[in-house]
């Protein structure tokens, strides 16, 4: 008797290792982290669908809002891990910012933002921030 997973196709394997890009922290990546990850999510759906069709999108919505925050408030570059779970998707983005999140009031005629961190935390399971010497891990578990 063999212990090993059984595949249907040759997708699910990269699928369940997951995903892991590094991008230089130019805001272009903030484009090109959410391209990633789309292609890592629409593989996914393909051996494992989403149990809600808005499921992606929030993944993506998340992986777009982290990765400018990156951008935005870290310098220098990130990581961005996506990890299949047990009964949803693991977000990790890694930058060099060790400040943790924090939110901030809206204001519409304020110059705009304020509603990443609160939008994160709407759509995720669980979100945690891990600080380590060289930046913040940001943590989000979201269903699928």
């Amino acid at each position: 008797m063999t212990t090993e997973p059984h595949w249907d196709n040759d997708l699910a394997p990269a699928n369940a290792a997951g995903l892991t890009s590094t991008f230089a922290g130019e805001l272009c990546n903030v484009t090109d982290a959410r391209l990633v990850a789309e292609d890592y999510l629409r593989d996914l759906a393909r051996v494992s669908p989403p149990r809600a069709a808005e499921h992606l999108d929030d993944v993506l919505l998340v992986v777009t809002e982290l990765a400018a925050n990156a951008v935005q408030y870290a310098p220098g570059p990130f990581r961005l891990e996506l990890r299949r779970t047990f009964d949803g998707v693991h977000v990790l983005m890694h930058d060099t910012s060790t400040v943790r999140p924090t939110p901030r009031s809206f204001s519409p005629d304020g110059g705009g933002g304020g509603v990443g961190w609160h939008l994160i935390q709407a759509l995720s399971d669980q979100v945690s921030v891990v600080e380590r010497p060289d930046g913040k891990d940001v943590h989000v578990f979201l269903p699928w």
